[in-house]
């Protein structure tokens, strides 16, 4: 059988690092690129691990050669200028996808949808900007279809899981990587559903689409369902479950973030996606249920457990 070789950009971050491990288990042979190989590399990983930038465009083509799926799951350095880099680094994917015939797989996200598609929008639904970061999202998806190479888009909701990086919802708002958990900060709006995703869920779908390569167009794109919590208490009643006990629910600090933002760049971006917390949007799935037949979906509450023992707020596992 030919080996399947996949370049995977981003493999310390949460979504690049969920679909390296996924690939390599399901028989791929994983390359990671990182600019300080010797820092991040772990021999149980099995990856293949490259010195190269993501934002170089030889470094990226060098690292896909023969490649047949490539996973752009990387972002600039502490986000940093991410509205400036992030494009260009697109651009040295796409050139590596066709310097090596590769398939593009590009994690997405709801930020794409605005009130015209829908509150219940499909793969193919109209994309119109509500946000900067949404402008940006339209178009990273418009740059790959009009690239000319086979792309890939899976579309998801909030992320959490056990690797969940600082910039999830979840890490950064819900709990407190490192500590127990004696409070959660709630974005949300009482009876306003919210839409999230698994990361192991999100990467198994993702192999699993990537392995139906014969069967894929050569433009792509999906949306996954994940986990709806219709009223928007379901995933703190999940947290208190799995904890064991009552947790202490605070609305989170929206009116502080603009008194944040000049010495924490993140905050106006945080601002930007309260719509979210406020308006019911929720992706249709059909489309990958079609194609798949099902969507991977770990019960609410093992996802739970899981991505708290990973950030170490569960006692026996800090």
């Amino acid at each position: 059988m030919t080996t399947r070789l996949a370049l995977v950009l981003g493999a310390t971050g949460g979504v690049g690092s969920a679909v390296a491990r996924c690939l390599a288990t399901e028989g791929w042979t994983v390359r990671a690129l990182h600019r300080d190989p010797a820092r991040v590399r772990r021999e149980a990983d099995g990856f293949a691990w490259m010195r190269g930038d993501a934002m170089v465009p030889a470094d990226v083509v060098a690292a896909a050669a023969g490649a047949a799926l490539i996973v752009h799951a990387v972002n600039p350095p502490g986000y940093r200028d991410w509205d400036r880099l992030v494009l260009p680094m697109l651009d040295a994917s796409i050139a590596a996808a066709g310097a090596a015939d590769a398939r593009l797989l590009l994690p997405g996200n709801v930020y794409v949808y605005g009130r015209d598609a829908g509150s219940n929008p499909g793969d193919g639904a109209p994309q119109t900007p509500r946000t900067p970061k949404g402008r940006i999202r339209i178009a990273m998806e418009q740059r790959l279809r009009d690239s000319g190479i086979r792309s890939l888009v899976v579309r998801a909701g909030d992320f959490f899981g056990p690797r969940t990086t600082a910039n999830s919802w979840f890490s950064s708002a819900l709990v407190r990587p490192g500590r127990p958990v004696r409070r959660v900060l709630d974005p949300g709006t009482p009876g306003i559903g919210h839409q999230w995703a698994y990361l192991p869920d999100v990467a198994e779908t993702m192999v699993r689409l990537a392995a139906r390569e014969a069967e894929l167009p050569r433009v792509a794109a999906f949306n996954m369902e994940g986990h709806w919590d219709p009223d928007g208490r379901q995933m703190i009643a999940a947290i208190a479950r799995v904890v064991g006990r009552r947790v202490p629910v605070r609305r989170f600090p929206w009116g502080l973030l603009p008194l944040a933002a000049p010495v924490w760049p993140l905050a106006r971006e945080i601002r930007e996606m309260r719509y979210l917390w406020r308006e019911p949007l929720r992706m249709s799935n059909a489309g990958l249920v079609a194609f798949l037949g099902s969507e991977p979906h770990t019960p609410l509450d093992e996802a739970v457990r899981e991505t708290l023992a990973g950030l170490g707020c569960l006692p026996e596992q800090r």
